[in-house]
């Protein structure tokens, strides 16, 4: 991980999500259709989970619809929001219901190979140390078991960072990872077969502060160690709407995500420390890459 790369603050994360719980389903749209793109990664997976872990479940709408693909499986979704997690609480039916655990990504409070699926979309970027988070999902995955994740690269909310910029020097907008870099940290970590991808998916919005109120809504404050703790004055917000202006394209202001696609496996064999792959287990992981 880059060094020079601001901290998180754990905290301010939680707060944000506790507050922007009742809102976030409104206003999730690009959330939604990342965790549809990454679900519809699992076609190519000739997989049958007894357990999965939703990883930053958040409200649980991904709960839900790996729920429904997958009828007999155990689901445990996480999340670092107890507020987020009242909401994913009812996801489901009456008589089956996801379990939920409050609990942090560096610090699985789960069994080890105690579940055969990990699936995370749009949470690992919140992680303080991406590194603690991989090596703990590695260690509660099952042999043979599998990640499937999305986060955010470096382009995400480009336009909205370089406004602040040109504005003053602080930090207010989070520096998101490299895919090359998560893919190292991921092997770091002693997941095995990564296969990673990337696309850019573009918000617009008729002004920078609709853009602004849209990341409140859904949690995304800053919560960077290192940003002011002042209020923001009425003069300053105003130079980074017209900061922003540059971006405007037919009338509208864009606002870039770089989404980045995980896959890996445990690596783990449950015979004599050896690792065997079946030429049929072969077959269906080299149809991922």
């Amino acid at each position: 991980m880059d060094k020079s790369m601001p901290g998180l603050d754990l905290c301010s994360v939680q707060r944000s999500f506790d507050a922007a719980a009742d809102a976030y389903d409104e206003h999730a749209v690009l959330q939604l259709e990342v965790a549809e793109r990454l679900l519809s990664r699992l076609e190519w997976l000739k997989i049958a989970p007894q357990t999965i872990l939703d990883l930053g479940a958040g409200t649980g709408q991904p709960t839900a619809m790996l729920m429904k693909r997958y009828s007999s499986a155990h689901l445990v979704a996480l999340d670092l929001s107890p507020a987020m997690l009242k909401r994913t609480r009812k996801r489901g039916r009456w008589l089956k219901r996801p379990q939920v655990v409050c609990g942090d990504s560096h610090q699985l409070p789960l069994a080890n190979a105690s579940v055969d699926m990990v699936f995370s979309s749009l949470s690992l970027q919140w992680c303080d140390r991406p590194e603690l988070a991989f090596s703990e999902i590695r260690r509660v995955l099952k042999p043979d078991g599998v990640l499937l994740f999305s986060t955010f690269g470096p382009d995400t909310l480009k336009e909205l960072r370089s406004s602040w910029a040109a504005v003053d020097g602080s930090h207010h907008v989070h520096a998101f990872m490299d895919m090359h870099d998560v893919g190292d940290i991921i092997v770091q970590a002693g997941l095995q077969e990564p296969v990673m991808e990337r696309e850019v998916l573009t918000l617009t919005y008729d002004s920078a502060r609709d853009v602004m109120k849209d990341l409140k809504y859904i949690g995304a404050s800053n919560a960077l160690q290192s940003r002011s703790r002042g209020l923001v004055g009425r003069h300053r917000f105003q130079q980074v709407e017209q900061a922003y202006e540059q971006w405007r394209v037919d009338g509208r202001l864009p606002a870039s995500y770089e989404v980045v696609y995980g896959t890996a496996w445990s690596g783990q064999s449950s015979r004599d420390g050896m690792a065997t792959i079946s030429i049929e287990d072969i077959g269906n992981r080299s149809g991922m890459r």
